[in-house]
């Protein structure tokens, strides 16, 4: 089977992935009729905007307020969308959840709350306990994100650094009925660590977030330390303020590869699975070498093999480059190859923002090192500066789609063709 454009095909089934969970093709059908009297709708994540403009089509006007990442707001008819600051946490966001808990409060056993939660609401829900300062919760946040701790292990720190994630948010609604909508950016599909699980139950402990401190040598105020050596906030499985909430993910990184399976019929697929983590560079070498692997035993009128994978990989920063675990993978991907022919590869993130660039990821082909070598760039000096999105910047090998409106975690392709 030939394939005439490599590239165009692996941007197609990233396109492909992120299409089948936009929330305003797939969100309505998991929606219950629109409850009689009062009806609240709240929400926060990078796709949360969209979710809301998706209920509002099915529902009409609503009462209720979202808060999402810079540049994702979306029209709504009744809804207000609040922006704020992702993945560092800032005033806006605080502002507007605060005031969302405070719509919260005061609701009764006859009205009715809709959560509508994707990745990105750690950053956006921010409501620091007292005694730690926003400013104080952002250099912890900042510091988390450097440290290469998974995001399960993050948001069991978050949690306890908060008076809204960790079932808190649906506790300020009790006694009200709750259902909440999510959209899964985690390996696993575990409720609990969606945006640090604000509707969910949560049975870590201190002891436990005192360990990410220092597993991942996390520096931390005095404030902080001070919170971690007492009783936070976080509301137990099983208490009586969360049994009125209903929690369903609707949409998860499994349906996108499914979906981007289905339109590469005639290839040979082969999933790698929907829950990879790990530093991105020690992934790319494990693929890498599988890749290679698996085409030395092609023979020449073979399908096509295309790996997928999806998952979170992971960043330690080792320096002061613009990169994100998605362009490291693929970074770390062609110095692995190391020019093989015959095999390309696409790694992104679903919501359009690879670390903190607005860049989705990038592409890789048998001519990357050579076209970097070319302009007079070590791809390898690249690598280890964490400098992946300049890397494919300059080679024009980035891939830029803007809000994508949805975050169902990364997306990983790799197309191995038979030689000769």
């Amino acid at each position: 089977m030939a394939v005439q454009n490599p590239k165009a095909l692996l941007r197609a089934l990233f396109d492909r992935a992120v299409e089948v969970a936009d929330p305003m093709r797939s969100l309505a059908e998991h929606l219950p009729p629109k409850p009689a009297g009062r009806v609240v709708v709240i929400g926060a994540g990078k796709a949360s905007a969209r979710m809301a403009e998706a209920v509002e089509a099915a529902w009409g006007r609503c009462e209720g307020l979202v808060i999402t990442r810079y540049g994702y707001a979306r029209p709504c008819q009744g809804i207000e969308i609040v922006e704020a600051a992702h993945p560092v946490p800032d005033a806006a966001g605080q502002q507007a959840t605060a005031r969302m808990l405070e719509l919260l409060r005061g609701l009764g056993p006859e009205d009715f709350v809709l959560a509508l939660i994707s990745g990105g609401a750690s950053a956006l829900l921010v409501q620091p306990p007292e005694g730690i300062t926003l400013e104080e919760k952002k250099a912890v946040n900042a510091a988390l994100l450097a440290s290469g701790a998974p995001i399960d292990r993050m948001n069991v720190l978050r949690k306890h650094l908060s008076d809204v994630k960790g079932g808190q948010l649906a506790a300020a609604a009790y006694p009200a009925r709750m259902l909440c909508l999510m959209i899964s950016d985690v390996p696993g599909d575990d409720p609990a660590f969606i945006g640090s699980g604000p509707t969910v139950g949560d049975s870590s402990t201190v002891a436990d977030a005192r360990g990410v401190v220092e597993r991942w040598k996390i520096e931390v105020p005095a404030s902080v330390t001070a919170r971690l050596d007492g009783i936070t906030g976080v509301i137990p499985p099983g208490d009586e303020r969360l049994s009125r909430v209903e929690n369903r993910i609707y949409a998860a990184p499994a349906q996108s590869l499914a979906a981007a399976a289905e339109l590469a019929q005639g290839y040979d697929i082969r999933q790698l699975g929907d829950a990879l983590e790990g530093e991105a560079r020690e992934v790319a070498a494990d693929q890498a070498a599988h890749a290679l692997s698996l085409q030395a035993a092609l023979k020449p009128g073979d399908a096509p093999i295309l790996l997928l994978s999806g998952g979170e990989l992971t960043v330690t920063r080792r320096g002061n480059g613009v990169g994100g675990p998605n362009a490291e993978f693929c970074l770390a991907l062609a110095l692995s190859l190391n020019g093989a022919k015959g095999i390309d590869a696409i790694a992104c993130d679903t919501d359009g923002v690879d670390g903190a660039a607005e860049v989705a990821g990038a592409l890789v082909d048998e001519t990357t090192l050579a076209r970097a070598t070319s302009l007079g760039i070590s791809a390898t000096e690249a690598l280890a500066r964490n400098d992946a999105h300049s890397f494919f910047a300059a080679i024009g090998d980035q891939v830029v789609t803007g809000p994508t409106l949805t975050n169902v975690n990364d997306f990983r392709a790799i197309l191995i063709r038979p030689l000769g």
